[in-house]
């Protein structure tokens, strides 16, 4: 059957509850990156949708490791298997601390804070750790974590302590006090936090990922699974989570039909490795017939997929980040996908955290909507990392230029000077 005539046909409305998990009421309020790589005692207050701009080297895939790393801190331990598991790419000991120039006297600790509400209260919570890098072992050691609750210190760890503890592990999340089962749902939230970063040929399913995770790995692992999840039946009409297909189908335009099949002769090459499920397209201008997969289906196609899958999956992440989230797509559908994708975030209630270098996807983003947060990304004449959020102005709105033309002429900062 295909699902897509060219006449439009979609269900006047299409039934969420199914397919729309329990929101969180989580807050993120502020995140500080004191004193890590190109940070120097840097700060943002986070939306629920975080788009980051700027030149190449600026320091945006960093801010993602940056939270990666303090979710690894806030969740379980840090070393390099943690690291990974989360997307961060790993470094010599010396390269995760800040080794300015004019900084006189380096400190030897990388530090981190978070700040956060959850929702149904005015209380403010707030989480400090100090990490010494590794030296003789992969592991970073604690020097301290704190908890605090409207800025009052409520608990906390310090290697200077009497109580002896392992000073490699974080106790945040398994420490037994009753004072902080409630208050640490974030750090719950947060250990599944991973840089998500697709790869063309993992999402076509001919290549296992080495980041798997659940439901969809870090480069696009087992995304065919993950969309059989997605894709069901109701009333005789077919919805892709809770959007109709037909809205799927409008961003792949070329596409008829999408479902998830077995691999055979028939829609795939005997001599192709693949995984056992696989995307299964059908082409609008051909023969229902010619079926075809992923393998030969437009890498645009499964970006989208990708992204959406993300978004919308119950089991997915509620916090993660997708570094060149824009990468493979066109202007135009990069700017189209970034909407949906925004409003299903704000649905499910997530915290993302994404980079882009594609001027119109920012013509995509609802800045009036405060859930929605653009960042501009530059390094000052010392070299740190500045993160300062865009808002665009009455003078600028009234001028009836796109953002993607702002960023474009400077007007929005993070434009590299290039001689």
């Amino acid at each position: 059957m295909s699902l897509k005539d060219g006449k439009g046909g979609r269900s006047p409305s299409s039934p969420q509850e199914e397919w729309t998990s329990e929101p969180t009421i989580m807050n993120l309020k502020r995140s500080v990156l004191e004193t890590s790589k190109a940070f120097y005692n840097v700060s943002f207050e986070p939306g629920k949708i975080n788009v980051f701009i700027g030149a190449n080297g600026s320091g945006k895939s960093t801010i993602l490791e940056g939270i990666g790393l303090l979710s690894a801190a806030m969740t379980d331990r840090v070393d390099a298997v943690s690291l990974q598991r989360k997307g961060v790419r790993l470094c010599v000991p010396t390269l995760y601390k800040s080794t300015f120039k004019s900084i006189g006297c380096l400190k030897s600790t990388v530090n981190f804070s978070l700040e956060w509400d959850v929702g149904s209260s005015s209380d403010i919570y707030q989480y400090d750790v100090h990490l010494m890098p590794p030296t003789d072992t992969e592991c970073f050691k604690y020097q301290s974590e704190t908890f605090f609750q409207n800025g009052a210190k409520l608990w906390e760890r310090s290697s200077k302590s009497f109580k002896q503890s392992n000073n490699y592990i974080g106790l945040f999340l398994i420490d037994d006090a009753v004072d902080l089962k409630v208050r640490r749902k974030i750090a719950e939230e947060f250990s599944s936090y991973g840089i998500f970063q697709p790869n063309t040929i993992i999402l076509r399913g001919t290549a296992p990922d080495t980041n798997q995770t659940a439901p969809i790995g870090l480069n696009g692992g087992r995304l065919a699974e993950a969309i059989k999840a997605l894709i069901r039946f109701k009333d005789g009409e077919v919805f892709f989570g809770n959007l109709h297909m037909d809205d799927i189908l409008d961003m792949i335009d070329w596409a008829a039909d999408i479902t998830i099949a077995t691999p055979k002769k028939s829609n795939i090459n005997a001599n192709i490795p693949t995984t056992r499920n696989v995307i299964a397209f059908t082409d609008r201008y051909m023969r229902e017939t010619a079926q075809f997969t992923g393998y030969d289906a437009s890498e645009g196609a499964l970006y989208v997929l990708f992204m959406l899958a993300l978004a919308m999956h119950p089991n997915a992440p509620s916090i993660f980040a997708v570094d060149s989230f824009d990468h493979a797509l066109n202007p135009r559908l990069a700017k189209k996908m970034i909407e949906v994708f925004c409003n299903q975030i704000v649905q499910q209630g997530k915290h993302v955290f994404l980079t882009t270098h594609n001027p119109l996807v920012l013509d995509g983003l609802d800045l009036n909507n405060d859930d929605i947060r653009l960042f501009a990304v530059n390094r000052d004449g010392n070299g740190y990392t500045q993160i300062q959020r865009v808002k665009v102005s009455q003078e600028l709105i009234n001028e009836g230029q796109p953002l993607s033309r702002l960023w474009i002429n400077g007007r929005l900062g993070s434009v590299p000077t290039l001689i």
